[in-house]
């Protein structure tokens, strides 16, 4: 089945409440009318209500579906409980006057939301920076427990191959323990999407056949990643090929239950993630869905600005399917 039309199943009529700070964008309102309409996910935007009626209204897009929360005029009774969850989670790293001045900007307004259960995740990005959407996300939400930071992962499409790459999209260096991590968190990013994850950590090396710090590192980092889980087929240093395809694999990496098998690929640090999987997606066709966020307590999704309204409707549905 096609990745999506498996998501869509998953979450179909589940009420799914998915936030967008961003209501005054035509595609996040074409987006979230669709969704709406199509039984998805139940979304919520963010903004002057007038305004997003007009906006809506010029483009022809039905929102009577869609709930929209004027987060500039809510009432002081929730305004103060968002500010009192806010103090509390920030545990004296941010005042009260502070959380008051947060909560005027909706990507903090919607993370709220989902750090308090109000609603399941949120989806920002198409007019704000990435920093814009992940920080408040770190600060509020923040990561999982026994994780220390949080990753970019696309699942690359093409007819029925769909494989996973990571960090494609946050961390500009990783350390040992900091790719270990990358790879525990997108193995299991890979069975939320139906991939039954082999991880390989990549590296110019295959099992020792180059020297130096970049090729230490990938062998460190695969095990600390194979200790963390032990139940994941996990193995580097592996080159690509040496991942990818089997004869290769055989011959380089011999009694590997990963090489040429890979489905998950861990890249060293972002300028090779990001580099191999436009590669992938310009020169090999595949379509590359993502970035998904990982290793947050709750899911909260970053858009591209150059992101279409398509873009926006399959980001929510992923951001759906994460928080089931």
């Amino acid at each position: 089945m096609d990745l999506f039309e498996s998501m869509k199943a998953k979450i179909n009529g589940k009420n799914i409440k998915i936030v967008f700070p961003e209501g005054d964008d035509v595609r996040i309102l074409g987006a979230a009318s669709r969704l709406a309409t199509d039984n998805l996910v139940a979304p919520i935007v963010l903004g002057d209500e007038a305004e997003i009626m007009q906006l809506a209204d010029d483009n022809k897009i039905d929102m009577s579906q869609v709930s929209i929360i004027d987060y500039l005029k809510q009432p002081a009774d929730e305004i103060d409980a968002m500010v009192a969850a806010i103090v509390e989670r920030r545990n004296g790293k941010t005042d009260e006057a502070k959380a008051r001045q947060w909560l005027q900007d909706p990507n903090y307004f919607g993370t709220t939301m989902v750090y308090m259960n109000k609603v399941d995740g949120m989806v920002s990005g198409a007019n704000h920076p990435t920093g814009d959407t992940v920080r408040p996300a770190l600060q509020i939400i923040k990561t999982k427990p026994g994780v220390k930071l949080i990753s970019g992962a696309f699942i690359m499409q093409r007819d029925d191959e769909r494989y996973l790459f990571a960090d494609c999209a946050i961390n500009i260096e990783l350390d040992a323990a900091g790719m270990a991590e990358v790879a525990v968190e997108s193995a299991a990013t890979a069975r939320r999407f139906d991939i039954d994850p082999k991880v390989a950590l990549l590296s110019f090396s295959t099992k020792g056949s180059a020297k130096g710090e970049m090729v230490t590192k990938v062998q460190e980092a695969t095990k600390l990643a194979q200790e963390k889980d032990p139940e994941t087929p996990i193995d580097g240093e592996l080159q690509f090929d040496a991942a990818f395809v089997t004869s290769v694999g055989a011959k380089k990496a011999p009694g590997s239950k990963v090489a040429g098998n890979a489905n998950v690929f861990v890249f060293p640090e972002l300028q090779s993630g990001n580099i191999g999987y436009k590669i992938a997606q310009r020169l090999g066709g595949f379509e590359a869905i993502g970035p998904i966020l990982q290793g947050l307590n709750q899911p909260v999704s970053d858009l591209s600005r150059g992101a279409n309204e398509e873009d926006v409707y399959k980001v929510a549905i992923i951001t759906a399917t994460q928080a089931l």
